[in-house]
């Protein structure tokens, strides 16, 4: 696909385009979108995945070590995304632990200013790794996922640059939690909590036990994707087997994405970062959780997407959210 129908004046509120990020974002006027919300590769391997691996070092050409390869591919569609960002736009990039300093490398050597490091403490994710005789282990159980915050430079001062293009600036009443700033960390409720009352394992439960006079819980809470919110839209998509999370036994799905963020969590990011009726983009939109986010907070959103399994699941999600998106603001 040659060119994106998809622009800054177009009336539509949402589109999605599948092809690969480098020629499609190239295809996008400078100075012409809001705000970047991504959950890209993150470099590691994941199950093999070639777009976690093999196509990274593609894209990057010859380096010294897969880290090098990585910061590389990242700095050339950060390039990218800088070009199309009005001054002052901002970049959400999330990315893994043990490969964000390479991902935090590229996005500045990209162009980009970088802003602060925001964390979603989720505490739910299960080691990797085998137990090894004598109590060891390789690998501590995950409990975070790290989400870079960059900004294009401003064109002038930050008054003049939100008045101008109406970006530079975060939207702080937007994105409170009651009465409180927003801090840039973001907690997860366990899967057993209700309205009524949290499981032991909730990390709301735990960090408010700890300093129970500072209540770190008024902090902006966000739980993990329930099998409702993941699979609304899909009815009409075939059920597979969901190989990620087929131990100890198989899981059938219709939405097989393998890492699908909160709706509550991407929501508050877009709040936080895209202007009202802004134009958000994601390179690498995979079902489009940053979309719906969009279209449920008034925002228009572009995504982009290389795999043709996942935009299939991407436009049903999208078309089933686009029909709520009054009701759930």
């Amino acid at each position: 696909m040659s060119t994106v129908p998809f622009f800054q004046d177009d009336t539509r509120s949402w589109g999605l385009v599948e092809g690969d990020a480098f020629e499609l974002l190239a295809n996008l006027p400078s100075d012409s979108v809001d705000a970047i919300v991504t959950d890209p590769p993150y470099g590691i391997g994941f199950h093999s995945e070639s777009w976690d691996g093999a196509d990274i070092r593609r894209v990057a050409g010859e380096q010294p070590s897969e880290g090098a390869a990585f910061s590389a591919w990242t700095r050339q569609w950060a390039r990218e995304c800088l070009r199309v960002l009005k001054p002052g736009g901002h970049l959400l990039a999330f990315g893994a632990p043990r490969k964000f300093h390479r991902l935090t490398t590229g996005i500045e050597d990209g162009g980009f200013e970088i802003r602060d490091l925001l964390l979603w403490l989720h505490a739910q994710g299960a080691p990797k790794s085998k137990k090894l005789p004598g109590g060891l282990s390789s690998q501590l159980k995950p409990a975070y996922e790290p989400v870079l915050l960059a900004r294009k430079p401003l064109a002038a001062t930050t008054p003049r640059n939100v008045e101008t293009w109406g970006t530079g600036a975060l939207n702080i009443e937007a994105a409170r939690s009651g009465d409180y700033w927003p801090a840039p960390l973001a907690l997860s409720h366990a899967s057993g909590c209700t309205p009524h009352g949290c499981s032991d394992d909730c990390p709301a439960t735990l960090i408010d036990a700890m300093r129970p006079g500072l209540r770190p819980s008024r902090l902006f809470f966000s739980a993990k994707a329930s099998k409702a919110e993941r699979e609304a839209g899909c009815d009409e998509l075939p059920i597979r087997n969901d190989l990620l999370y087929s131990h100890p036994s198989p899981r059938l799905r219709r939405n097989v994405h393998p890492t699908i963020k909160p709706l509550g969590l991407m929501r508050w990011l877009v709040r936080l970062t895209v202007p009202n009726d802004g134009l958000v983009v994601d390179p690498f939109a995979g079902s489009a959780t940053t979309g719906i986010a969009a279209l449920l907070e008034g925002r228009r959103f572009l995504g982009i997407e290389r795999e043709g399994s996942y935009v299939d699941i991407a436009c049903a999600r999208l078309t089933h959210w686009a029909g709520h998106s009054e009701d759930e603001r």
